[in-house]
């Protein structure tokens, strides 16, 4: 019988509305609320033997050999609690020391729409697109998906078209409305995001959504499918839209990133790029963002390799429905949504947002 209680330790997660569960030797669990940890002081600190119990809990026999092959692990669960309700979990198996450790991301039970994400409304406008590449950026944890799950879902309300998702892990299950929903994991129903993509230009989609750029070959297969007529949504791990489109160039080879440049120019919608913020009142965080919509002015950049400049255009874009992360870190807290101090520690440039702070 283990000694470490895991069904305690996510129930009291759930119940705290945590984003995170943090487990590993030697510690007590700890969980994060409001992007602040908090040790769990009534459990005890976790033993060699509780890991080697929780993984043969939450993973079968062959993802064990797996993860003891790789050192790494990622999947996906669902357990039942209260009143029969599902809880999604995203999971990750990793070795510190030595010994296994765990993180659990809990997931949203409901998809939220853009509009109670408190996204710009222009992003909306992306679900109307026909085909080119939306990218959403932000580190992580900082509810990259969740926005991601929200357009997936505005086309499954709104549009007859087949949507092909690829996912490591699945985080948010789609019920198809309007749209046809197809599902895949990396590990279990593809070898690699790059390995689903090529296969997907076969399988009729009018919309890919790609869990992350994470590599040249993938990268590559979502500007060809962007190109070829498609919707491509994906996310990248990049703080704004300037270094996003620096991050997909340098990918390549020298010799290529003038072919990309042009390439990339001629299909980018737009890039969102978010952080989540804590609320003044203490009381949960909000998302900030920065949107970048790939105007001529902004086309023309990243064509001349000038996107040192696409700040600026972003800046000056309010009437286009642009804006940076600073202009919209200043909006919250003169709607006294945040606190000056957050505003501060969350700015990309601390002395340029001064001016934008009443």
């Amino acid at each position: 019988m283990e000694s470490f209680d895991l069904t305690s330790v996510i129930l009291d997660g759930i119940k705290n509305s945590a984003s995170d569960i943090h487990i590993g030797v030697g510690t007590q669990p700890a969980i994060r609320i409001n992007g602040s940890l908090i040790r769990r002081a009534e459990s005890q600190c976790v033993t060699s033997e509780d890991m080697h119990s929780i993984m043969e809990r939450l993973l079968t026999k062959d993802q064990i050999e797996r993860f003891i092959l790789e050192r790494e692990y990622d999947f996906s669960f669902n357990i039942r609690h209260g009143d029969g309700e599902n809880q999604r979990f995203r999971g990750n198996f990793s070795f510190e020391r030595g010994n296994p450790s765990l993180v659990l991301r809990i997931i949203t039970p409901c998809i939220r729409t853009i509009k109670q994400l408190c996204l710009p409304e222009e992003v909306k406008q992306v679900a109307d697109k026909y085909n080119g590449l939306f990218i959403v950026t932000g580190p992580t944890g900082s509810g990259k998906s969740t926005t991601l799950a929200a357009l997936v879902q505005q086309i499954n309300m709104t549009r007859a078209v087949h949507i092909v998702t690829i996912e490591d892990p699945i985080e948010y299950i789609y019920q198809s409305e309007l749209a046809l929903i197809h599902q895949r994991e990396v590990g279990s129903d593809t070898k690699s995001f790059a390995e689903a993509l090529r296969r997907a230009m076969r399988q009729d989609p009018d919309v890919i959504m790609i869990g992350e750029l994470r590599d040249l070959e993938t990268i590559a297969a979502a500007v060809t499918a962007a190109e070829t007529g498609h919707l491509v949504l994906a996310t990248l791990h990049t703080p704004d839209a300037p270094q996003s489109i620096d991050r997909i160039i340098d990918v390549f080879p020298p010799f290529q990133q003038q072919q990309i440049r042009i390439q990339l120019s001629s299909i980018l919608i737009g890039i969102l790029s978010q952080q989540l913020v804590p609320l003044s009142t203490g009381t949960g965080r909000m998302v900030a963002t920065e949107l970048m919509i790939a105007t001529n002015a902004v086309r023309n950049h990243i064509r001349e390799s000038k996107t040192s400049q696409i700040n600026n255009t972003i800046q000056t874009g309010a009437s286009l429905g642009m804006h940076t992360m600073d202009q919209d870190l200043a909006r919250m807290y003169n709607e006294g949504l945040i606190s000056r101090k957050d505003t501060l520690a969350y700015a990309h440039d601390q002395k340029d947002i001064e001016r934008y702070l009443s």
